[in-house]
């Protein structure tokens, strides 16, 4: 499953998504890892989330982003939710490349029943229509 918070740059998903994902991790009974470009949030979330600096591992197109999610997924099999902050920068995408990557996100979410947050610097009228009931905020 994927739930998107979609806007421009500087419109507050960043927040939006800090404040999802701690207000998750008293609900959920697996674990919660937030994917960033860097770690400078590792302060702003609960201690029980783990934080991905993404930038450490070569990640350069969607492909390898969806291998690198799925080599997580791999080896947490208690894994419930994904949190994944500045999507396009981590995932190197352009935008003609998010329905794809996100087609293969929610395939990978459901087959391995893992929930996908996801924060994304595009308009709710640039989000793929196949996507466009996924989007939880728009800003």
């Amino acid at each position: 499953m994927v739930e998107l918070i979609v806007g421009k740059k500087g419109k507050g998903k960043t927040k939006v998504l800090l404040d999802e994902v701690n207000k998750s991790i008293k609900q959920v009974n697996g674990n919660i890892v937030y994917l960033d470009k860097s770690g400078k949030h590792m302060y702003e979330l609960n201690n029980k989330v783990r934080l991905i600096d993404v930038s450490k591992y070569q990640v350069g197109n969607g492909d390898e982003f969806v291998g690198f999610i799925s080599g997580i997924i791999s080896q947490d099999h208690d894994l419930e939710e994904i949190y994944l902050d500045s999507f396009l920068q981590i995932a190197q995408l352009e935008k003609e490349q998010v329905e794809e990557t996100l087609s293969k996100l929610d395939g990978i979410g459901k087959n391995q029943d893992v929930k996908f947050v996801i924060s994304i610097s595009l308009d709710q009228e640039e989000i793929p229509e196949s996507f466009q009931s996924c989007i939880k905020v728009a800003l």
